[in-house]
């Protein structure tokens, strides 16, 4: 049988294949305070890129160089931290601003959490008049040594629910031209 060195090192240091299987399937619990702190920081982080303050968004969150986006409207997902021009465009996208967040639920282990949430905003959003925004959303983050990275966002805007002929035409679409 040809099994991978670690495996064969971890068996012959005693931890067996039960303890091995147990550490993999088990995984630690994350620092008693971090979920309550990404949930309250993720809540003011977004709620000042509402109002288009992107230095406090900055200043609460920090992107992952490897961040994933994908956007509530749909499209190919960006990926890395965005450049700082890009950030003051973000910045400038959102104005007027405010944000409800409503926690669906956390899950949460040694290095990574991962939120399940409902964000209600009203806000201008590019260029569009005021108006209520809703949005379906997942936010993971790591653990970088004491501080928490925001690695991945997925947003949608399907709060409301749609008809399964309405999510069927949506999956038909093909993808728009960069």
């Amino acid at each position: 049988m040809n099994i991978p060195t670690s495996f064969s090192k971890l068996l012959q240091n005693g931890i067996g294949f039960a303890g091995f299987t147990l550490a993999c399937t088990r995984p630690a619990a994350p620092p008693a305070d971090a979920v309550p702190l990404l949930i309250e920081r993720s809540r003011q982080s977004n709620a000042a890129l509402m109002q288009g303050d992107i230095e406090r968004y900055q200043a609460l969150l920090t992107l992952a160089q490897d961040f994933t986006l994908m956007s509530p409207f749909g499209g190919e997902p960006s990926r890395g931290a965005p450049t700082p021009e890009g950030m003051q465009r973000l910045g400038r996208f959102f104005k007027n601003g405010t944000l409800e967040q409503e926690l669906v639920h956390a899950y949460g282990s040694t290095d990574l959490v991962v939120l399940a949430l409902i964000e209600r905003t009203t806000a201008e959003v590019g260029g569009l008049p005021r108006q209520p925004w809703a949005l379906r959303v997942t936010l993971v983050y790591r653990r970088d040594g004491r501080d928490w990275h925001l690695v991945h966002r997925h947003a949608d805007p399907l709060v409301a629910g749609i008809s399964l002929a309405e999510a069927a035409e949506l999956g038909r679409r093909e993808p728009t031209a960069k």
